[in-house]
């Protein structure tokens, strides 16, 4: 009995992991075009949204650390990441000049107005929702090294 108990209490997080659906909110492209997370969903059956800051240290690391494994992933599992920007306007003129010393295959959007973010129920970056036919099917706050392992785990789960 015991054995099914413990069963039990570790697949829970399974079912109660959020399986809500995606926010529509417009975002931003670099160039300035618009864009909005339905838009991304209907593209790309499995996708990622990385929140992040040009001042946040552990975005950046993160970013950093998917980025020289991104390559792999999409080829595995198909999956699209899309590196969403929280930059206010007071730092959002900081974004272009830091990217393009990096070499971050993804996509970067904005989040001028923390919309996304405010949608999400974030108070703290960086934030990474997997997001698969427009539900979000995982959501993790935070960074340390090594965690983007237990990102593309979480990433092949939900692929199959």
């Amino acid at each position: 009995m015991n054995k099914y108990f413990y069963v039990i209490l570790l697949t829970i997080p399974l079912f109660t992991q959020s399986q809500n659906a995606l926010p529509d909110i417009t975002l931003k492209t670099l160039s300035g075009q618009t864009v909005t997370t339905k838009q991304m969903a209907e593209k790309h059956d499995l996708l990622i949204i990385s929140l992040w800051a040009t001042w946040c240290v552990p975005c950046k690391n993160e970013l950093d650390a998917i980025a020289e494994v991104y390559d792999d992933w999409v080829d595995d599992t198909n999956v699209t990441l899309y590196a969403v920007s929280i930059d206010d306007s007071r730092t959002s003129k900081r974004i272009k000049p830091m990217i393009n010393g990096k070499d971050w295959e993804f996509e970067i959007l904005l989040d001028e107005n923390s919309d996304l973010k405010r949608a999400f129920g974030v108070s703290t970056v960086p934030f990474t929702a997997v997001i698969k036919q427009g539900k979000i099917m995982y959501k993790h706050t935070g960074y340390t090294p090594g965690y983007e392992t237990e990102l593309y785990n979480q990433i092949l789960k939900i692929a199959d």
